[in-house]
């Protein structure tokens, strides 16, 4: 059955929603989080490990039971992200109240990890920020089906998470924070260059990050241009990691290590194509175009 432009529209979002809450449970259920950055902080926890009764700070983190209790949280929290994929992917079928509540602690609960790994990072705000598309998608969903319909203001969100997000990808690419060494790496492995050319490379995608930051906000007849490149680039780095280290001889190796990172990347290139699809359709229905 071919969907209608607005069903397409609506589709993308929903399916943002879905793969970033999917992906973060693949991570948490299967994998690390790092709630042991905050938890084995002993500057923010020592006081309260105090007061409920350790009698050390080392017994505290040298303890298999705390251990233990961590990875419980970490699974509770995966089995969580199940729960909130799970209402996205169902939005319509269930009550709106509960669609509210597990959009909305499921939007608390993705900032609070974007908030660990930029403790994780000596408090970077562009790690933070770089988790605009992702965070937001779930609100966004919610959003959009309980008005039926696009408005300026959701638009204005969508605009900024999708600026948020490329402008701080490329802030690490351009190395104004230190680089990681994987996106060298990742580099290096799907173009075969050097490491030199590499970083050239990445240069170059920074600055294009910053025009998609900046372009976004053009008025549309420019703007839409530079959101397809958006899709197409998020697209490709929503795929690197998987396309990086690709080895046929281990393939489900491969997809158990990288899947989940790609997964809960797929909003960097379904919110931007979201917005490229909706200025597509007015294209054809007006002749003037909205600020």
């Amino acid at each position: 059955m071919k969907l209608n432009p607005d069903s397409l529209i609506f589709r993308c979002v929903q399916l943002a929603a879905v793969s970033v809450f999917a992906g973060r449970a693949w991570q948490h259920l299967f994998y690390d989080a790092p709630f042991r950055t905050l938890l084995w902080d002993e500057h923010w926890m020592r006081p309260i490990v105090e007061r409920v009764g350790w009698s050390s700070w080392d017994s505290y983190i040298t303890s298999p039971t705390v251990d233990a209790r961590i990875e419980q949280i970490i699974f509770g929290f995966g089995v969580f992200y199940v729960l909130c994929a799970l209402g996205a992917a169902l939005i319509q079928y269930l009550p709106t109240w509960l669609s509210r509540v597990l959009l909305s602690v499921g939007t608390l609960a993705l900032l609070f990890l974007g908030f660990l790994y930029c403790k994780e990072k000596f408090f970077s705000l562009g790690q933070l920020l770089e988790y605009s598309l992702q965070i937001s998608a779930p609100g966004l969903l919610f959003l959009f089906f309980l008005k039926k319909r696009i408005s300026s203001q959701w638009l204005w969100w969508l605009k900024l998470a999708i600026a948020f997000t490329f402008i701080c990808h490329g802030l690490y690419a351009v190395g104004y924070y230190p680089r990681p060494g994987y996106f060298t790496e990742m580099t290096m492995n799907i173009l075969g260059c050097s490491e030199q050319t590499a970083i050239v490379f990445l240069r170059i995608a920074a600055a294009l990050d910053f025009v998609i930051g900046i372009g976004i906000f053009f008025p549309v007849k420019v703007a839409r241009w530079i959101v397809g490149y958006a899709v197409i680039w998020g697209l490709a780095t929503t795929l690197a990691r998987i396309w990086a280290y690709l080895e046929w001889d281990f393939l489900l190796e491969t997809l158990g290590r990288w899947g989940f990172e790609t997964l809960y990347r797929f909003p960097h290139f379904l919110l931007p194509l979201t917005l490229y699809l909706y200025w597509k359709k007015l294209s054809k229905n007006a002749s003037a175009y909205p600020a």
